[in-house]
């Protein structure tokens, strides 16, 4: 975590310059000083009560022991600490209790955290609960629920999967009743009785916090009693673990909402993940069947709400992805230093007789750490320039904040998915850089690799997230989120081209553009998304590689020419590897996108 510090100042100052935003109306009671202390508190809680038990909450997993979710005591401690820091709320209004701290500001703290143990976690969901709570909620709700979580009462879960459904939400069969008389008179909301399941629910269970507030995706049935095919009958409703009064303080009394199972995933296994029930009958409730839930927003309007929080979860995913990959990378070049290894090459060989050099010094170990260090760099930049959009969106003029909207729709999934392909890649150049030590659970590469592994599945998989890009993004509005993206790209290649040692690179960039733009063209030339997106995966990459190449050659435009630091020429020379070695990788991405090749679309199922 040491190397980490200075990366974040230099994107957040240097190159975002995060320390303008307190001449905002929103920030302006912070400085940079402010703004240091809140990294200050947050990488030292990260290294005290996170990173000595990343371990520890990998080896001893959350048990149930019939009546609750046993978790090693250092999760309790980690999670107290986090609570204590105020970092729930920190994006929150004074009047409730927040710091009004940029959304950039808490992005780049909560690097720390995953960096030190993902699975420990930084209440992403909480967050995203509360947040999602305070702009679709009734006042009583944000009061009752999302205060509490703020103030770390309460946490918070995303309830959308299904066993039988999987990512398919226009399938989920939870259904929702209105609640006889309590259906239009709880001043909680219109109450209604779920029934149904809901499979691999981060935090579903726990002992954390004084109650869960589950948001959980269900259907009304229709007049005939059925339930409406497709999404439109999904609804978003607040169903708490425990009944709370409008007080917001617990009735003892206990909602039907059931622990049926554990998850014990590959990673992330200090994360309690569940498989729950809701209105089973396993915790009867007074006045009828089924768990009780206060309805969010208008019926048939779930999917609209819970976008709200799924777009915020998909940038806490792919910083957690970037996150893990820096830990494997910062692991690996300790090692690297320290590994001696093999001897020098001269004219006649390798000379036996001179001393073993250490592993750092060879070529192909130093492409190994310079790939990772070009992956995880720069989609480290990326994720803090999307955080930064995201205050501009919220603070900006009206013009300013309808480009940051235009463009985090665009640049979401490939924030969201890039880093998880990438990022976990470089997880497993990590265990490579280490030998067959890196198999070994006596180095910790091998659990950032299983702990990446998770998040190209974490809110969407990479195809979802390819197909939404393709699909959806870049066509949406008659492409204008492409276009202002395109035009951002093209502002970076003409302020790069003028600097010679950037000519280069700008040129590359621009020849990559063109030929993003012409297969986005070609590959809806015939107006059908099968055609289309029968190569959405390919497109994705090679759409991710450019922006992650514009990312870098941006960063660049902070760097001194002749740098006079190594962190600097560090910085310049990741870039270059990512032009000369990655960026040549679009056109053969592209190729099959440009085609629309139908190898794949076209398999016979009994050919394989």
């Amino acid at each position: 975590m040491s190397s980490l510090r200075p990366t974040i100042d230099f994107l957040l100052y240097d190159w975002l310059h995060a320390d303008r935003l307190n001449e905002r109306a929103r920030f302006a009671d912070h400085s940079r000083e402010t703004f240091d202390a809140v990294l200050d508190t947050c990488e030292r809680i990260a290294r005290e009560k996170y990173a000595p038990f990343n371990r520890l909450v990998d080896t001893e997993e959350p048990r149930f022991d019939g009546e609750k979710v046993i978790l090693p005591k250092a999760t309790h401690d980690a999670h107290e600490a986090y609570v204590a820091s105020g970092m729930l709320s920190a994006a929150q209004d004074y009047e409730e209790g927040g710091m009004q701290l940029p959304y950039t500001v808490e992005a780049a703290a909560g690097t720390f955290f995953a960096t030190a143990s993902v699975s420990i976690g930084g209440g992403l969901l909480t967050k995203g609960n509360a947040n999602l709570l305070m702009v679709h909620g009734t006042e009583l709700q944000k009061e009752v629920f999302a205060r509490n979580e703020f103030g770390g009462r309460f946490s918070g879960t995303m309830a959308l999967s299904e066993p039988q459904a999987g990512s398919s939400l226009s399938d989920i069969a939870t259904r929702a009743t209105p609640d006889g008389a309590g259906f239009e008179g709880d001043p909680l909301g219109p109450r209604y009785r779920l029934k149904g399941n809901k499979m691999w629910i981060s935090a579903g269970e726990h002992e954390l916090a004084e109650n869960i507030v589950h948001l959980v995706l269900a259907k009304i049935p229709g007049p005939d009693g059925k339930l409406v095919p497709g999404t439109r009958g999904i609804s978003l409703f607040i169903v708490p673990k425990k009944l709370v009064g409008t007080d917001g303080q617990l009735t003892g009394e206990r909602n039907d909402v059931a622990l049926a199972g554990l998850n014990h995933k590959l990673g992330w296994r200090g994360t309690t993940n569940t498989l729950l029930n809701f209105g089973e009958g396993k915790y009867p409730v007074r006045g009828g069947a089924g768990a009780i839930g206060y309805l969010v927003g208008k019926p048939g309007e779930g999917l609209r709400c819970m976008f709200h929080m799924m777009n915020e979860a998909r940038i806490g995913i792919g910083l957690a992805a970037t996150a893990l990959g820096l830990a494997g990378y910062y692991a690996s070049l300790d090692y690297a230093k320290n590994r001696p290894q093999g001897r020098p090459v001269g004219p006649a060989g390798k000379d036996a007789s001179q001393p073993q050099v250490r592993i750092i010094e060879h070529a192909d170990i130093k492409r190994m750490l310079l790939a990772q260090k070009s992956y995880c760099e720069g989609a480290l930049a990326l994720l803090l320039h999307c955080a930064r959009l995201v205050d501009e969106q919220h603070t900006g003029t009206p013009g300013s904040a309808e480009e940051a909207r235009l463009l985090l729709e665009v640049l979401t999934p490939v924030a969201k998915s890039w880093p998880s392909e990438f990022c976990l890649e470089a997880n497993s150049l990590a265990i490579q850089v280490h030998g067959g030590y890196g198999y070994t659970r006596d180095f910790p590469v091998e659990q950032y690799w299983r702990d990446n592994r998770l998040n190209m599945i974490h809110e969407g998989t990479h195809g979802i997230q390819a197909a939404d890009l393709l699909g959806r993004k870049v066509v949406m509005e008659g492409g204008k989120g492409l276009l202002l993206l395109a035009g951002r790209i093209n502002a970076t290649i003409e302020r790069a081209i003028q600097q010679p040692h950037l000519a280069e690179h700008a040129n590359a960039l621009g020849q990559a553009l063109q030929k993003v733009g012409a297969a986005t063209k070609a590959a809806w030339a015939t107006a059908n998304p099968s055609d289309a997106l029968a190569n959405a995966v390919p497109y994705m990459q090679a759409f991710g590689h450019l922006v992650i190449a514009w990312t870098w050659l941006d960063v660049l435009l902070s760097v001194p020419a002749q740098p006079a630091r190594p962190e600097d020429e560090g910085r310049q020379r990741a870039a270059r590897y990512f032009f000369h070695y990655e960026l040549p990788r679009i056109p053969a991405w592209l190729r099959v996108v440009e085609t629309r090749d139908p190898t794949c679309a076209t398999m016979p199922e009994e050919a394989f």
